[in-house]
C-alpha cells in the first residue's frame, strides 16, 4: 500500500465526508464520502459518481448533499464505497469536466478502477449519459433517472451496462427524452447490455427514491470493467414496492423532497 494510500486512509477516519474546491483545472467543485471500512479495503473500494439536477446548480456546495447517495448514507443506508459528489455551477454537466474529476480521483485516492459508476436525475441523467457515453471504458455501469442525452452519437451507450428509468407522469422532463435514447440504441442494435423502465405514473420526483434503496447499488455492483463481455445483471429488479419502501418510516421529508423535484426544471 503506497504512502498515500495510507495518509487517505487513516485521514478518511476522522473525515467521512470533505469538500474539493478549486482542486482540480477545468473540472468541478466536488465532495468526496469515504465509508467506514475505506482504511481496511482501499484498493478494493468502488467509486460511485453522483451528479445532481437543475435546482441544486449554483455555488453552495451544501445544496448538492440535499438528496444522493450521500444523503442515504446519512440516513443509515449503507453504501461501501467512496461517493464524489460535484455541484455543477449551471448549464448542461460537462463529460470532460467529469473526466477530469475522475482522474484526479485516481491520483489522490485508492479504488477500484474497475468499478467506477455514475449515477444521475434530471439535468443529472443527461449528465449520466452523456458522461457514460463519451467515456464508456471508464465507466463500469451507470443508472440514469428522468434525464435524456445531449450527444449526437448514442454508440457508446450501447458498450457498458446502462438502466434508463423514467417515469410516465413526469411534467418536469418528458419520458419521450429517455425513451429517444433507447430507440436510437435499437435502431443501432446496441441494446444487448440496456435495461429501461418506464414507471406508469411516476412523477419527476419519485425517481429520487431510486438512490435510497439498497437494490440500487446491489444493481451498480454487480457490474465490473473487468468483465470482458460487459454483461448487464437482469436478476435485480427494483419495483414500485421497493421504491415505496425505500424511506421507511421518514414520510414527511419524503413527500416534501418529491414536491420540491416535481418543480425541477
Amino acid at each position: 500500500m503506497t504512502l498515500l494510500a495510507c495518509t487517505v486512509g487513516m485521514q478518511a477516519q476522522y473525515d467521512l465526508l470533505s469538500a474539493k474546491k478549486g482542486v482540480v483545472k477545468n473540472g468541478y467543485d466536488f465532495w468526496v464520502y469515504t465509508p467506514d471500512d475505506y482504511y481496511y479495503s482501499q484498493e478494493n473500494t468502488p467509486l460511485i459518481i453522483f451528479l445532481h439536477g437543475a435546482s441544486r446548480c449554483g455555488r453552495d456546495m451544501n445544496r448538492c448533499l440535499r438528496y444522493g447517495p450521500v444523503d442515504a448514507v446519512k440516513m443509515g443506508r449503507e453504501i461501501p464505497a467512496l461517493i464524489v459528489t460535484p455541484q455543477n455551477p449551471g448549464g448542461a454537466w460537462n463529460p470532460k469536466k467529469l473526466d477530469n474529476v475522475l482522474e484526479w480521483m485516481k491520483q489522490n485516492y485508492e479504488f477500484d478502477a474497475n468499478r467506477v459508476y455514475v449515477i444521475g436525475m434530471s439535468l443529472g441523467g443527461y449528465g449520466t449519459m452523456d458522461f457514460a457515453g463519451t467515456y464508456p471504458d471508464k465507466i463500469a455501469a451507470a443508472i440514469a433517472l428522468c434525464g435524456g442525452c445531449s450527444l449526437k452519437d448514442f454508440s457508446g451507450l450501447g458498450r457498458l451496462p446502462m438502466w434508463i428509468v423514467h417515469g410516465t407522469g413526469d411534467k418536469a422532463v418528458s419520458v419521450r427524452e429517455s425513451q429517444r435514447v433507447v430507440e436510437g440504441l435499437k435502431q443501432q442494435c446496441s441494446t444487448d447490455k440496456l435495461r429501461w423502465n418506464w414507471m406508469k405514473g411516476a412523477s419527476h420526483g419519485a425517481l429520487a427514491r431510486f438512490f435510497y434503496t439498497g437494490k440500487t447499488y446491489d444493481w451498480l455492483f454487480q457490474h465490473s470493467l473487468a468483465d470482458p463481455k460487459r454483461r448487464v445483471n437482469t436478476t435485480i429488479d427494483i419495483t414500485q414496492s421497493d421504491l415505496t419502501n425505500a424511506y421507511k418510516d421518514i414520510v414527511k421529508r419524503v413527500d416534501q423532497l418529491e414536491l420540491e423535484l416535481d418543480n425541477e426544471q
